[in-house]
């Protein structure tokens, strides 16, 4: 069964406080505004999917990684979004150790950071066989 295969993806990320995330996505990440659905959400088009911010007052927060961006030059991106104020998450655990704030898992480099709501955002780059 391919129901599904060719659907296109809508992340829910629900917000506390939309102004504040919406500088955030738009000023910080440089996503390009959609504008509010007759919902309420607010919409991002993003390399062919969706990112939807929904207001829920109480908020809710995930301890995993809410979205992953693939980026090429994993280097080059957090070294501009650090110019634009982010902060990366810097671990080091057993199998899980970021250098520069980038972490080899298998077969690419991750990098991970919060929105101002506290969810895990994650940049992830291929790392090319050979």
């Amino acid at each position: 069964m391919n129901m599904l295969t060719n659907a296109s993806v809508t992340t829910m990320l629900p917000v506390v406080d939309m102004a504040r995330a919406r500088a955030f996505y738009e000023g910080r990440l440089g996503l390009h505004p959609g504008g509010f659905k007759p919902d309420g959400k607010f919409v991002y088009s993003v390399g062919g999917s969706t990112l939807a911010l929904f207001p829920k007052p109480e908020g809710t927060r995930a301890d995993h990684t809410a979205i992953s961006f693939k980026v090429d030059g994993i280097g080059a991106t957090i070294a501009e979004l650090k110019q634009v104020g982010v902060v990366f998450e810097e671990y080091d655990f057993p199998g899980l150790k970021t250098i520069d704030s980038v972490c080899v898992l298998g077969a690419e480099k991750a990098a991970w950071f919060k929105d101002p709501e506290g969810n895990y955002l994650c940049i992830h780059e291929d790392i090319s066989p050979g």
